[in-house]
C-alpha cells in the first residue's frame, strides 16, 4: 500500500562566476545581511562561516518540478555568495506525495538542464547587481546541483525496513537496485537522535529531521568546495593541453621562446589562486566542537570525493609547473647556444675581413 508523505525537496545549484566577491560591496549593492550558519539547539556558537557568505533571499512564484508535481505550499528560495567567487542557490519545495509518485519524481530530478534553467534564470539578475564587486567576473560553464529530500521525524527501525526505497530515492532511480547497490546507497549515514537520520550519495541525500537547516548548509558547503575544485582542475588540464602542444608544435610550427615566460607566469597565477582557495575553502567554515557538524561534513567530502579533488590538483599543479620549468631552461639552453653560433660567426667574419685587407 502506498504511504502519503509531506516531504521537503530541496533543490540545490553552486556557480562560479569569478575570481573574488568582494562581499561588503556587495552587501551594500544588495543592501542584505551576512548569513551566519543556521543554528538550533545541537550547534554551539563557535560553529561560523569566516567570513559569512551573504544570504539574499529570491522571490519565486512557482519551480517547475517533472512531471508537473504540484508544490503543496510556499516555495521558499535563497542565494548565497561566497567570498572566493561562487555562489550557491537553494530553493525548498514542499510536497504532499506517495512513496511510489516521489521515486518518480527523483528518477525526473535527474534530468538536470530544465532544473539549470531555471536556476540560473533566478540567479543572474542579483549576479548582475553585485557585478561590480566582483573581481575577474565570468560565469562558468561548470555548476554543480544537488538535491536533498527532507522528510519528517522517524522511527529509530525505519531504515531496517525502508533500505531500498531509499537507497532508489537518493540514487534518483525509481528501479529495483542489487542488495549490493542498495548497501552502497546508504553506507554513508549517520544519527544524531533515535528519531533523525542523514544519509548522503553523490547526486541527493535524504535527511529525517524537521529541523535541519544546519545541515542543509554544511551540505551546500561541500558542493560549492566541489564545484570550486573542479573549476581548477579545468584550468589546470588546459595548462597541460598547451604544455602538451608546445612540447610537440606539429610540423612546419617553431617552439616560441617568449611564450614559455608568459606561460610559466600564468601556471604560478594559477598555483597561488588553487592554494588561496584551498585556504580560504578549508578556513570558510569552522566546525571545531561540533562532532555532528564535522560528520555531515565528513559524509559530504567522502560522497563528493573532496580530498581526491585536492590532491589531483597539487599533483596536476606540480607537473603543469615541472613541464614548463623544462620548457623555459630549454628554449634558455638554445638561446645560448644561439648566441654562441652567432658568436663564432662573428669570429669567423673577423678573421676573414683581416684576410681580406691584407
Amino acid at each position: 500500500m502506498e504511504e502519503v508523505l509531506d516531504v521537503v525537496v530541496h533543490v540545490g545549484f553552486a556557480f562560479d562566476v569569478g575570481y573574488e566577491i568582494d562581499l561588503s560591496a556587495a552587501q551594500a549593492l544588495l543592501r542584505v545581511e551576512s548569513g551566519p550558519i543556521a543554528r538550533w539547539r545541537r550547534t554551539p556558537e563557535s560553529i561560523r562561516y569566516r567570513p559569512a557568505p551573504l544570504r539574499v533571499p529570491i522571490v519565486m512564484d512557482r519551480f517547475d518540478l517533472p512531471g508537473s508535481v504540484p508544490i503543496a505550499g510556499p516555495i521558499r528560495a535563497d542565494l548565497g555568495l561566497f567570498d572566493f567567487g561562487a555562489v550557491s542557490f537553494s530553493v525548498a519545495l514542499p510536497l504532499r506525495i506517495t512513496d511510489v509518485a516521489l521515486l518518480d519524481l527523483a528518477a525526473g530530478l535527474s534530468d538536470v538542464p530544465p532544473l539549470q534553467t531555471q536556476a540560473k534564470a533566478a540567479v543572474e539578475p542579483v549576479v548582475a547587481r553585485i557585478r561590480p564587486a566582483v573581481t575577474e567576473f565570468a560565469w562558468s560553464d561548470l555548476s554543480e546541483e544537488y538535491i536533498v529530500f527532507q522528510l519528517g521525524e522517524i522511527s529509530a527501525d525505519w531504515l531496517d525496513t525502508h533500505a531500498d526505497w531509499a537507497a532508489r530515492l537518493v540514487r534518483l532511480d525509481a528501479g529495483p537496485l542489487s542488495a549490493q547497490e542498495v548497501r552502497e546507497a546508504t553506507r554513508l549515514q549517520l544519527s544524531y537522535a533515535p528519531n533523525d537520520l542523514v544519509i548522503l550519495d553523490w547526486a541527493a541525500g535524504l535527511i529525517a529531521d524537521r529541523d535541519c537547516a544546519d545541515t542543509l548548509q554544511i551540505i551546500e558547503f561541500a558542493n560549492v568546495q566541489l564545484l570550486e575544485f573542479r573549476h581548477i582542475d579545468d584550468r589546470l588540464d588546459d595548462r597541460l593541453e598547451a604544455a602538451y602542444r608546445l612540447i610537440h608544435p606539429g610540423p612546419g610550427r617553431l617552439m616560441r621562446w617568449r611564450s614559455h615566460d608568459d606561460a610559466l607566469r600564468s601556471v604560478r597565477e594559477l598555483e597561488i589562486e588553487a592554494t588561496s582557495l584551498f585556504e580560504r575553502a578549508d578556513n570558510a567554515l569552522k566546525l571545531i566542537g561540533d562532532q555532528y557538524l564535522s560528520r555531515v561534513f565528513g559524509l559530504a567530502s567522502t560522497r563528493f570525493h573532496l580530498v581526491e579533488w585536492q590532491q589531483s590538483i597539487r599533483r596536476k599543479l606540480e607537473t603543469v609547473g615541472d613541464v614548463y620549468d623544462l620548457l623555459v631552461q630549454q628554449a634558455g639552453g638554445r638561446r645560448m647556444e644561439t648566441l654562441e653560433m652567432i658568436v663564432v660567426i662573428l669570429i669567423a667574419m673577423e678573421i676573414v675581413l683581416a684576410l681580406v685587407r691584407h
